[in-house]
């Protein structure tokens, strides 16, 4: 059990490690030969020049910053990181980045105002309560005196807590329902603003039935002729590149090796580059480095030339899905929030993601694959997230006094000198939680790739809410009920059953020590290393030792990375999480909880500003989750809060906390219907709106020549093979077409008719 002497050695080492990482990066950020690490994203914008591109100075100073005068200023950053208004900043960086930024101030938001309050009422009342001295044979610390544990059973004093939550509730709805609004009113002032996008005039299009009589080409063109005649303007099929691509990244990987050693020669003529033919050079038959890579990449090129030819020209690389682009907003507003046909499992449309945020491989995925697949990782997603719990307890138990001394009994002497005592129970557990915790996005990730989203955003979000739910069973219950179990078995064993129930709700409130620990380890010092980026700065000067001839190989060498929202906003979640339980059953958590949303909002806010370049951009379409699960959080505290006082015998609150759940959903219900819509659908009347004013500025631009290429694999761009497109050049009043019975032809036999309808209505059925 943490004390004060333990949460202030974890806070010691934690403030060490963020004020070290904080130094690092304010003399490393200074140097001209890291300024592509730390500022690339105005290198991609085009507003820096490389310092080396400088004339009139030394040769030094290209690489080291000999002005005394900036290391005097090292802290300037984080005010500029403040300074740039708002609307530049969307301007900027886009909408996405802004709205997450918004995360951590809405967090401020919320708990600044509650600590204040927390601290002026509970606070006292929970010191002054004296039960914990009365409980034999209870494992505790001063800091748990601050906790309503301290409250005798059966106080008036819970009258306050009740009141409490009643602000509680109503605060953090108010904040909540106002950036909501906010969010909602940007969002649709950056739709109308928005320059003319591919994607705004682009339908996503897939589960294209199967015909013996047309291609699926001649299908598509054929079905949007027909049925979106005065809007439709032509399209693209997807075909099956996924060994294509991999030959493409072959030939990349083959390339890079061949420049290393290239340069490598240019340093030194006397002598060739040697390697070997097995994995990475490390084994096999030595070769001349050179010839072998020429070699190498010449018989690629010529696979890769073949396959090319197979893809176009191969019926069977053709998936049953396409890009159909429209003449208007309208037009596409319109197919793409319709049901196209009678039968639902066909001629699915949904809004093309922009062309960056497509996930390719899942594009040819048919409607009822699809659903099983999303059956299999759902059920793989309950299973791993609660029985995963069982590794999470047995670490928690080996990062205590109690469970080092079990597992490894010879370090019994070391663990007993008080300085490594403190250590390990203050600093311990949040680590060694925070560790095991790292290896789970890439599992979640690859399980949502196999739901089948078409867009890298959607799949973010859907490893968000897997990801949330892991952290919400795991490392808060999980914690906690394995808290209370290691903790106090003693007791457990050796009381009355009627005993226990209590003993859990005095427990509960007890575990908040393990959150400090967690939320320093993880909100202070890790934050902190985020911003000095070292994975990519050691990256980046090996590329630019070993493999960077030209600028645009540099340019190529940077990592301006972006933010992970799949892994941050759930850990996010967390801390509004903790915030909301523990505000009134442990208010001495919340000022560690404010340091984490002060500090992670100007780090990412610096962040955003010179380094982050978003992978693509979805308009903050992850708002509603963020909402959504604050309020979870809310209704949970809230639950908690009522099962805690029905263990200090306080049964009359349980009405009026369930009270409170019942508005907080409400509450969530009115938002839901108010705001939610702007998220996922796209107004008609805004459509016509952008449209008309398009017309009027440019009535001569050609659409056909502006999204012809947008929407082709990015293997077929920058090579010269020329993609079939099909464009509605001349729509007339009868389509040809070589299918039998086509929409426009009527069927001369209507017992045939018949037994289609019947055959359709059966499909759709099933």
């Amino acid at each position: 059990m943490a004390n004060l002497t333990d949460i202030s050695t974890a806070a010691y080492i934690n403030l060490s490690s963020a004020l070290t990482f904080l130094l690092a990066f304010a003399f490393l950020r200074l140097q001209p030969i890291n300024d592509r690490v730390y500022f690339p994203k105005w290198y991609l914008k085009g507003a820096r020049a490389s310092p080396k591109s400088s004339s009139g100075v030394l040769v030094v100073n290209k690489f080291v910053n000999l002005d005394i005068r900036t290391y005097l200023k090292f802290w300037a950053w984080m005010p500029q990181a403040l300074r740039m208004p708002e609307p530049e900043l969307i301007e900027h960086a886009g909408l996405d980045s802004v709205a997450y930024i918004r995360i951590y101030l809405l967090g401020l938001k919320i708990f600044v105002p509650i600590t204040a309050l927390t601290f002026v009422v509970l606070v006292p009342i929970h010191w002054t309560g004296g039960t914990l001295d009365a409980i034999k044979d209870l494992t505790y610390s001063n800091i748990d005196k601050l906790s309503i544990s301290n409250v005798p059973s059966g106080s008036l004093k819970f009258l306050a807590h009740i009141l409490m939550a009643y602000l509680v509730t109503f605060w953090t709805c108010h904040v909540l329902y106002k950036e909501y609004e906010s969010i909602t009113r940007k969002r649709l002032h950056f739709i109308a603003s928005a320059k003319r996008q591919p994607q705004q005039f682009t339908v996503l299009v897939r589960g294209i039935p199967p015909a013996s009589d047309e291609s699926v080409s001649e299908q598509v063109d054929h079905f949007f002729r027909v049925n979106h005649p005065d809007n439709y303007l032509l399209h693209q099929v997807v075909y099956n590149t996924k060994y294509l691509a991999a030959l493409v990244d072959e030939k990349k990987r083959l390339r890079n090796w061949l420049t290393y050693y290239e340069m490598r020669f240019e340093r030194n003529p006397k002598k060739r580059p040697r390697t070997r033919k097995g994995l990475w050079g490390l084994y096999g038959k030595p070769v001349d480095a050179l010839d072998y890579y020429t070699t190498e990449l010449q018989e690629i090129n010529r696979e890769e030339l073949a396959e090319r030819e197979k893809v176009m020209k191969d019926p069977t690389y053709i998936f049953p899905a396409a890009f159909v682009s429209f003449k208007c907003r309208w037009g596409a507003a319109v197919c793409a929030q319709t049901q196209q046909t009678s039968n639902p499992t066909t001629w699915l449309t949904e809004w093309a993601p922009e062309p960056s945020d497509i996930f390719w491989d899942n594009l040819a995925i048919p409607y009822v694959q699809l659903s099983i697949k999303r059956l299999i990782v759902a059920v793989s997603t309950f299973f791993l997230t609660f029985f995963f719990m069982i590794p999470i307890a047995f670490v928690q138990s080996l990062a205590s006094i109690d469970g080092i001394q079990k597992v490894l009994p010879f370090l019994r002497p070391l663990i007993s000198m008080e300085s490594i005592k403190s250590i390990v129970q203050g600093f311990l557990p949040g680590l060694a939680l925070k560790v095991f915790m790292a290896i789970l996005p890439g599992i979640l990730t690859s399980m949502s790739k196999l739901e089948g989203y078409t867009a890298f955003s959607v799949l973010d979000r859907r490893t968000a809410s897997k990801y949330h739910l892991f952290i919400l069973v795991n490392v808060f219950f999980g914690s906690i009920i394995t808290g209370a179990a290691f903790q106090q078995l003693h007791k457990f064993l050796n009381q009355p059953p009627s005993e226990i129930p209590k003993t859990i709700g005095v427990a509960i409130p007890m575990k908040a020590t393990f959150f400090i620990t967690y939320v320093m380890v993880d909100g202070w010092a890790g934050i902190a290393a985020e911003v000095i980026r070292l994975p990519p700065l050691i990256i980046f000067h090996l590329k630019n030792t070993f493999m960077v001839k030209t600028e645009e190989d540099r340019v190529h060498a940077m990592d301006p990375g972006s933010v992970n929202f799949s892994v941050t906003e759930p850990r996010i979640q967390l801390y509004f999480l903790l915030g909301l339980v523990y505000s009134i059953v442990s208010p001495l958590i919340l000022p560690f909880i404010i340091i984490f949303f002060a500090f992670s909002y100007t780090i990412y806010r610096h962040q955003i500003i010179n380094v982050y370049d978003q992978k693509y951009e979805s308009g903050a379409k992850f708002w509603p989750d963020v909402h959504r699960r604050v309020l979870l959080g809310l209704v949970l505290s809230q639950i908690l809060l009522m099962g805690l006082l029905s263990t200090k015998n306080a049964v009359k609150s349980t009405p009026l906390l369930l009270i409170l759940v019942i508005l907080t959903i409400w509450f969530h219900r009115l938002c839901k219907g108010r705001f939610e819509s702007a998220f996922v659908k796209y107004p008609l009347h805004e459509a016509m709106k952008k449209d008309t004013v398009d017309r009027a500025i440019e009535p001569n631009l050609d659409m056909k020549a502006y999204m012809e290429e947008a929407y082709v694999h990015p293997v077929f761009k920058g090579v010269d093979v020329k993609i079939p497109l099909e464009t509605d050049e001349e729509i007339t009043a009868t389509v040809s077409t070589k299918r039998k019975g086509s929409h426009l032809k009527k069927s001369t036999s209507f017992g045939a008719e018949a037994v289609e309808n019947v055959v359709e209505e059966l499909l759709g059925f099933l």
